[in-house]
């Protein structure tokens, strides 16, 4: 199945086939509960007629034994049953959010249209309902069992009685049925309005100081407050649409239930029926109650879990945003990374090649020349939204597994991103390496401060986005991340902007040094001169094309444009 091809009554069929061992057996214990809580006002009207009548004490004994064996299989049926239930549910719903944070994470990006905040929501929320049919297909199938069951029981005693039940209860749930879209839209609207309302609050959150920076806190309040304010409205009126359907179930179930009694009471009187028959029928009667508004109840479960498993479906839906080819890992070649006549955004032409063995840098005068090349050189623009072709070890890239660029060519972002846990789990991305190899990252990157600071070392506790570190302490975490990573080609993107000249000198021999290899190749994207210094060559981007090539120190002597850019 192609992502194309998932839609929300695709969500809820699969809910179901994955859960149907849990289903299955759910569905047979608790349409065994609901059966043989059916079976108990027809079991107390036979003890009524054949052992309370008669006064007979050996038939009185024997139907409470039978009681009581009645009982037990209700209780033990129902606790089994519910525990299934409940239990395929909550599987359910962590299979949806495992498949949904892997959409989310993954490298070729998904066009679902929703920000951070409202894929937060889905996962959190709609995930949850949405795997609810699980549990609605079990409480509809108890609920048929309890009137099917009660209505034969009903035939048995009176066959007008059952006859009006069983023509009786289907109208009834057809007719409440109709409320059904309604109910839809209504919980598609609320799940909608309360993701909106998430996005927002994890954009404002996100953007806090900058908001506090230009005073724009109390706008930031207002907006927030009011899609807040939207966000009740729909709820309520969700709430309020809820409300009327449960009232109109219980009227109307009240209602069928006055009439069964009155009939029965009616035929008791006309002798037709014996007290027992009489308190069966009654009790009977109030027992299809519960059934009734049982079905009522899952076509709310239904409506909620319909609109959500919509709202899933988008998200597992999505197109990728880049295309992933299907070859395996080339095999290295002397030119590891070539950009042949790039059009992208201000890029106009460009050509570099990164060769084995090599550092190459590249200084572009205008930064949003520079910030192009980094998204297209980490994957994050589409193949049609570029001209040119990047090549990988000789390979066109869009012929390459995504897997086998992202383990090829790493871009280590100018706005480092760290992760809540400890540096050593941060500067191995999960695996579990040799502190021999972390420490020799760490001091390449020059940031040896940064263990030597904390008494716990590489077992120190990093905060969200490692909040409790310096700018320049989290770019150096993060080129060490990188340095461990040792991936066959490295972009950088300004590594060193928030780091002091004399950190910056000794991180530029570090990151040489490591770089060393001669299978590697680092492609070095800065203004900065202790950088360019290591590089082997220095490309010249302006107004989006390369307009000198050569060593820095001979671009320094030569050309006044760069010696200004780069001693400024």
């Amino acid at each position: 199945m192609t992502v194309t091809e998932i839609s929300g009554g695709v969500v809820l069929r699969r809910a179901l086939r994955r859960q149907r061992g849990r289903v299955a057996l759910g569905i047979a214990l608790l349409c065994t509960h609901q059966a043989t809580e059916a079976l108990i006002p027809v079991a107390i009207g036979v003890v009524i007629d054949r052992a309370v009548a008669t006064g007979d004490v050996r038939a009185l004994l024997l139907s409470l034994a039978g009681l009581a064996a009645l009982f037990t299989v209700l209780a033990f049926a129902y606790r089994a049953g519910a525990r299934q239930a409940y239990a395929a549910v909550e599987h359910e719903a962590h299979a949806i959010r495992v498949e949904m944070t892997r959409s989310a994470l993954d490298p070729r990006g998904r066009r679902s249209g929703m920000r951070d905040g409202e894929l937060l929501s889905v996962t959190a929320s709609d995930a949850e309902l949405s795997a609810l049919v699980v549990r609605v297909a079990g409480l509809t199938a108890a609920a048929f069992t309890a009137i099917v069951v009660a209505a034969v029981a009903l035939l048995v005693v009176d066959i007008p009685l059952g006859l009006g039940v069983l023509i009786g209860v289907p109208l009834l749930v057809v007719g409440l049925q109709r409320m059904a879209p309604l109910l839809t839209r209504r919980s598609t609207s609320q799940q909608e309005a309360l993701a909106a309302t998430t996005a927002l609050a994890v954009d404002l959150v996100t953007g806090l100081r900058v908001l506090r920076g230009i005073g724009a806190q109390d706008h930031a309040a207002r907006r927030y407050a009011g899609a807040s304010r939207h966000a009740l409205d729909v709820t309520l009126r969700a709430a309020t649409t809820k409300g009327l359907h449960l009232g109109l179930t219980t009227m109307v179930n009240g209602l069928f239930l006055a009439t069964v009694a009155g009939v029965a009471g009616w035929l008791a009187l006309q002798g037709r029926l014996t007290i027992g028959e009489l308190v069966a029928v009654v009790g009977l009667a109030q027992f299809i109650a519960e059934p009734v508004q049982t079905l009522g109840y899952c076509v709310q479960l239904f409506a909620m879990a319909r609109a959500s498993a919509g709202r899933v479906a988008r998200v597992l839906g999505a197109e990728p945003v880049i295309p992933s080819g299907s070859a395996g890992p080339p095999a290295p070649s002397p030119s590891r990374l070539t950009l042949d006549s790039i059009r992208h955004a201000g890029l106009d032409d460009v050509s570099l090649h990164v060769r084995a063995g090599e550092i190459l840098g590249v200084l572009a005068y205008d930064p949003s020349d520079a910030e192009a090349l980094v998204a297209l050189l980490s994957g994050r623009v589409p193949g049609q939204d570029y001209r040119g072709t990047l090549h990988i070890d000789g390979v066109p890239a869009e012929e390459l597994h995504i897997d086998t660029v992202r383990a090829t060519v790493l871009v280590e972002q100018h706005d480092v991103a760290l992760f809540e846990g400890t540096l050593r789990a941060n500067l191995g991305a999960g695996a579990h390496l040799d502190d021999t190899v972390l420490r020799a990252a760490v001091r390449a990157a020059a940031a040896e401060d940064v263990l030597a600071a904390h008494p716990h070392g590489l077992d120190r506790q990093l905060t969200e986005r490692g909040a409790n570190l310096s700018g320049g302490q989290r770019q150096r975490i993060g080129l060490a991340r990188a340095l461990v990573a040792d991936p066959p080609v490295l972009v950088l993107h300004n590594p060193t902007t928030a780091v002091d000249a004399v950190t910056e000198g000794l991180l530029a021999e570090g990151l040489a040094s490591a770089r060393g290899a001669a299978t590697r190749g680092t492609l070095l994207i800065t203004t900065s001169p202790a950088l360019l210094r290591v590089t082997h060559r220095v490309a010249v981007i302006d107004g989006g094309r390369v307009v000198a090539e050569g060593p820095h120190e001979r671009l320094l002597a030569s050309d006044a444009r760069y010696r200004e850019e780069v001693l400024r």
